[in-house]
């Protein structure tokens, strides 16, 4: 793998920061001064930063967290507000893919493949996320006009699935599956509708779904959910070498 990769997945630092202490010169493989972008082998090769040995990259994480609404998906920030972190293990070099919002609960996964993560949250990705909102309105007429698609500011929307049902007091429980990923873009596409959200929850990410897992647990992803992220073309067995 690329040095960068090598001194992220071992908890070093950020890839982008890890990039920056290789350009400095800080970095040295065996002995000689790392080159931006050269390919090392850390079960072989003697990485060190500012003459410290690097630890060997643990074997690659993925796992499943159930987000609570009130907690932040970023790292802390000097702020007394709860961030997703502080409720999974902690992991040397574990990043999320894709955000949820402060208020949005349900399927987070984790990983400590920052270059899977990217790629599965890439627009050209297109992985299917599902959402479940409790929304007040006139929901028959929102989920016609969102299947014929819908203009937002930063472009047309048209979820790959729309569905809802009639609960109690007034509330539906509408079902949208969109492939973009943009920030806010369910809350969006129902404020657009002229619906009030009272609840979002993501009920899956890909392969992923939710399941029985209670809010604000987490599970690591079972061989079967590997095997199909891998399937989409993000193989967590390829990225990490």
């Amino acid at each position: 793998m690329r040095i960068h990769r090598a001194l992220a997945r071992a908890g070093v630092a950020s890839r982008r920061k890890a990039e920056d202490l290789v350009a400095a010169g800080r970095v040295r493989i065996n002995g000689v001064v790392a080159r931006t972008g050269q390919s090392v082998d850390p079960a072989r090769d003697v990485i060190t930063v500012d003459g410290d040995k690097v630890s060997r990259p643990q074997k690659v994480t993925w796992m499943l967290l159930h987000k609570p609404t009130g907690v932040l998906t970023s790292r802390p920030d000097g702020t007394d507000r709860a961030t997703v972190f502080e409720l999974v293990p902690d992991v040397p070099g574990l990043t999320y893919v894709g955000r949820l919002d402060y208020l949005t609960e349900g399927v987070l996964l984790l990983t400590t493949d920052g270059e899977a993560a990217h790629r599965l949250t890439h627009p050209s990705s297109e992985i299917e996320r599902t959402y479940v909102a409790t929304v007040r309105g006139d929901v028959p007429t929102a989920v016609r006009r969102a299947r014929a698609g819908v203009e937002l500011a930063d472009g047309f929307v048209r979820p790959v699935a729309v569905d809802a049902q009639q609960g109690e007091d007034r509330q539906w429980q509408m079902t949208v599956t969109i492939r973009e990923g943009r920030n806010r873009e369910v809350r969006r596409l129902c404020e657009e509708l002229g619906l009030e959200v009272r609840r979002l929850v993501r009920t899956q990410f890909g392969p992923v779904r939710l399941g029985s897992l209670p809010e604000g647990a987490s599970r690591p992803l079972t061989g079967r959910e590997i095997s199909l992220i891998a399937s989409l073309g993000v193989n967590p067995d390829e990225t990490a070498g």
